[in-house]
């Protein structure tokens, strides 16, 4: 399963079903887990631990040294999970000391053609990353979120569940759970209602997220104000709780 023409350092750990195609470079403290498939012309560089069924598309760069002035040689690490895609001159890199020394991926997450994924972004799981996005270090993405082609993530933003970045958009802000969010800089254009059907949230819970939106963003209240304004949303509806949550934890403050 691996071609001759691959160069696989001796000491990388790889499942036996592994494909790894021509011209690719394992280097070593790399791990890769069954069923995944690496195409040709792949670098992938250790440490790095990349886990079960994961496709990884040409020209892709894969554990590769932090593009960060701090970084003095540590053993930081990439941690890549299972199912994902990696398509074609994807970068993806490994984490710092300076943020918790690593980078990790979740699983069934689509990473289209061009993505770069910097030092020490922790990415969910079931997410969308449209071709040419950006993020910086130290971003979190949480689960479902899906970012639209050529989407620029500032560092240190968090962007949270089930919500919708559009194509070009430029976040500097924090993105609150099941948003839907477009521009430069990105603001909020209301719920991710689309997505939230499609996920199963019923019309009962969008109906109370949708008034709880209409608190954070139409009421001309602060962030802390809305908090408290929330709570009796979310003693009727648990699916408010999240928004609530993130809200009482985001750091950089929320796009508005």
């Amino acid at each position: 399963m691996i071609d001759p023409k691959a160069v696989v350092d001796p000491s990388a750990k790889i499942a036996d079903d592994v494909s790894i195609g021509p011209f690719t470079v394992i280097g070593s403290d790399v791990e890769i887990g069954r069923g995944t498939w690496v195409g040709p012309n792949v670098v992938i560089n250790g440490p790095c631990r990349i886990g079960e069924d994961n496709q990884i598309f040409q020209f892709a760069s894969v554990g590769e040294l932090p593009q960060d002035k701090k970084y003095a040689g540590e053993a930081t690490l990439l941690d890549v999970g299972d199912r994902n895609v990696i398509r074609e001159f994807c970068t993806l890199n490994r984490g710092t000391v300076q943020g918790g020394g690593v980078t990790k991926i979740g699983d069934d997450n689509w990473i289209m053609a061009y993505v770069h994924i910097a030092h020490d972004c922790l990415v969910g799981s079931n997410t969308i990353f449209a071709n040419n996005t950006n993020l910086a270090g130290h971003v979190t993405i949480e689960d479902y979120v899906i970012l639209g082609g050529s989407s620029l993530v500032h560092q240190f933003v968090r962007v949270g569940a089930h919500s919708f970045c559009g194509m070009g958009s430029a976040i500097a802000k924090d993105i609150p759970t099941y948003m839907m969010v477009a521009g430069q800089p990105a603001s909020p254009h209301g719920l991710n209602t689309e997505g939230l059907k499609r996920r199963g949230f019923s019309s009962e819970e969008i109906l109370e997220l949708r008034r709880a939106y209409k608190v954070i963003y139409r009421s001309g209240l602060r962030t802390e104000q809305a908090i408290e304004q929330l709570q009796p949303i979310v003693d009727r509806c648990e699916a408010v709780a999240p928004l609530q949550e993130f809200l009482k934890v985001s750091e950089r403050g929320i796009a508005r």
